[in-house]
C-alpha cells in the first residue's frame, strides 16, 4: 500500500517591516499625529483585530492605508489588549454569591511586551524610506521611542496577518 505524505510549508514569506512604538497616547490619537506627520491617511478598519485567549474574545484596534500608486500597505495595531474576566464563586447560602474580576492583558506580539504599537509596512518595491520614517516619527513629541523589529525575533508571526 503507498503511503501519501503531506508537507505542511509556511506561506509567511510575505516581505514587511515592523516598528516598534512606544507611545502612551490612545489608537486613534497615535493615528492621527502619524498621518500629520507621515502625510499618509490611516484609518481604522470596521472590523477589529480579534483574537480567542484562554476563553476570552480579545479585539486590538487596527489602522490601514494603502497607497496604490506606490504598492505600499501601513498598518497600525496596538500590542496591548486589556479584558475583564468576571467569576462568581458560590458561597454555600440562599443570597450570597461572591463576584470578582480580573483584568487580563493580552498581547499581539506577546515577545515584545513592552511595545504599544506596532506598524506594520508593506512595500513592494521599496518606495519607502524606513530610516526617514522612524526619524519623522520620532520627532513626534507624545512618541517616546520608535524602531525596526528585526525579523528574526519575530515568534508569533501568524498574529500579524491582517487580511
Amino acid at each position: 500500500m503507498a503511503h501519501h505524505r503531506l508537507i505542511l510549508e509556511d506561506d509567511t514569506n510575505e516581505q514587511y517591516t515592523l516598528l516598534a512604538i512606544h507611545c502612551s497616547e490612545d489608537p486613534y490619537k497615535l493615528a492621527f499625529m502619524l498621518n500629520k506627520n507621515l502625510a499618509i491617511q490611516l484609518k481604522r478598519k470596521s472590523i477589529d483585530l480579534d483574537f480567542s485567549n484562554k476563553g476570552l474574545e480579545v479585539t486590538f484596534p487596527i489602522f490601514d492605508y494603502k497607497n496604490k500608486l506606490n504598492h505600499s500597505f501601513f498598518y497600525l495595531v496596538a500590542n496591548k489588549c486589556f479584558s475583564r474576566s468576571a467569576k462568581v464563586h458560590s458561597s454555600g447560602g440562599l443570597f450570597e454569591d461572591i463576584e470578582s474580576e480580573k483584568t487580563i492583558t493580552t498581547y499581539l506580539l506577546p515577545e515584545f511586551k513592552t511595545v504599544d504599537y506596532i506598524l506594520k509596512i508593506q512595500d513592494d518595491y521599496e518606495n519607502v524610506s524606513i530610516r526617514n520614517l522612524i526619524a519623522m516619527i520620532g520627532e513626534i513629541e507624545q512618541v517616546i521611542s520608535v524602531y525596526k523589529i528585526e525579523d528574526h525575533k519575530i515568534k508569533s508571526k501568524r498574529n500579524l496577518i491582517f487580511d
